[in-house]
């Protein structure tokens, strides 16, 4: 192996045994789903791990991709953003070098909290806060209509939040984990 630091190490080690994720890292990605607050130690005790195995993994985690970060998740309404709409954005052509431009001019709204490439009608379904009706007519009219290549929005709004996650669900990894620990190791 070429003269890589220790973090460099564990994270090849690591990334090479990520392909089945051990009921560790998984225990390790719930637990950090729920509260990204908790200490190494907190989360080491809660793991089954001590505190220097717990940490190693959690960094490999964070090298391999599998945690991409840490935030704090904000109420939108106590923060004077009310309004949540759902917009469907059809571009006028798709081809790259158009579809580039119009991808990295919606990365740069901060409005636009969530954008993604759909199927069927549309080309982008997207996701903005606004304060209120009227902020967000005002801002439909003036950025999203004026973003290169915009062809036409269709505008849903919504009436209530039902579920609003961010954690992700994993028990499709418990279920590979263990079919994996079965298997004889090489």
């Amino acid at each position: 192996m070429p003269d890589l630091s220790m973090i460099e190490q564990l994270s090849f080690f690591y990334m090479t045994l990520m392909e089945t994720l051990d009921k560790f890292d998984i225990t390790i990605l719930q637990e950090l789903q729920s509260d990204g607050r908790l200490t190494n130690a907190e989360l080491a005790q809660r793991v089954g791990l001590s505190a220097a195995p717990c940490w190693r993994r959690v960094r490999a985690l964070e090298e391999a991709g599998f945690i991409r970060g840490y935030r704090a998740e904000i109420d939108r309404e106590k923060i004077g953003l009310g309004v949540l709409a759902f917009v469907r954005l059809d571009a006028d052509r798709n081809s790259g070098d158009v579809t580039r431009k119009l991808e990295n001019a919606i990365r740069e709204i901060p409005e636009v909290v969530s954008c993604h490439y759909i199927s069927g009608s549309g080309t982008f379904e997207l996701q903005v806060v606004s304060r209120d009706l009227n902020h967000f007519s005002q801002f439909a009219r003036e950025v999203l209509l004026n973003l290169p290549n915009v062809k036409d929005l269709h505008t849903s709004f919504s009436l209530g939040e039902v579920k609003s996650a961010s954690a992700l669900p994993l028990s499709h990894l418990l279920a590979k984990s263990k079919s994996t620990a079965n298997r004889p190791r090489t």
